[in-house]
């Protein structure tokens, strides 16, 4: 590790495309400052900017392992745009939520099935996707169930759940990623659908 800190970017940038977890690690933990605080200065909620950092760093780690990384000797300037592009999608997203009118023709606003109180029909549905979603979570490898429950049961980061196993931010990010890839898979192959 700490031959690796006297890297550059570029170098532990391919040492990671080569399978060295280890030199992510360490282009994390010289970034990790500057990004996080380009990120909040923008977004202005710590939440949004635990996401977005997050995010950002799911992105890079699939850009190198997948081979689509080209170097141009500036490592923490493709970052920030990865983190820029990420907040701009994310505003685009909340801009275009749909608005409803009671003006616009046709349009009941009063007989609208997404404001009414379920019916036993929309229970039973809800009810058995979470009986499928639990039994594909319950079929997942341990490790890669352990950190799926913890971000999305516990709302733990990232960074509390490599602290929590024992591993790095890289190595959680991945089990995760696995992990949803092994649902979406799981529920493909047995037919089942996970949304209403």
């Amino acid at each position: 590790m700490q031959e690796l800190t006297k890297q550059t970017d570029s170098q532990l940038v391919a040492a990671y495309a080569n399978g060295n977890n280890e030199a992510f690690d360490v282009l994390l933990e010289r970034h990790k400052v500057r990004l996080y605080g380009y990120i909040i200065n923008i977004v202005k909620d710590k939440v949004l900017a635990d996401d977005l950092f997050q995010e950002t760093f799911v992105k890079v780690i699939m850009t190198i392992r997948q081979g689509r990384y080209i170097e141009h000797g500036k490592f923490p300037g493709w970052l920030t745009r990865i983190a820029h592009n990420l907040i701009i999608d994310y505003y685009r997203q909340e801009r275009t939520a749909p608005v409803v009118s009671t003006d616009d023709e046709g349009c009941d606003l009063l007989n609208r099935r997404d404001l009414c109180s379920g019916t036993i029909e929309d229970e039973m549905v809800s009810f058995q996707i979470d009986e499928d979603l639990r039994s594909l979570v319950m079929a997942l490898p341990d490790a890669q169930r352990e950190v799926l429950v913890m971000r999305y049961y516990r709302n733990m980061s990232f960074k509390e759940i490599a602290a929590a196993t024992g591993v790095s931010i890289n190595t959680a990010l991945g089990r995760m990623r696995y992990a949803i890839l092994n649902i979406r898979r799981m529920a493909t192959e047995k037919n089942l659908s996970l949304a209403v």
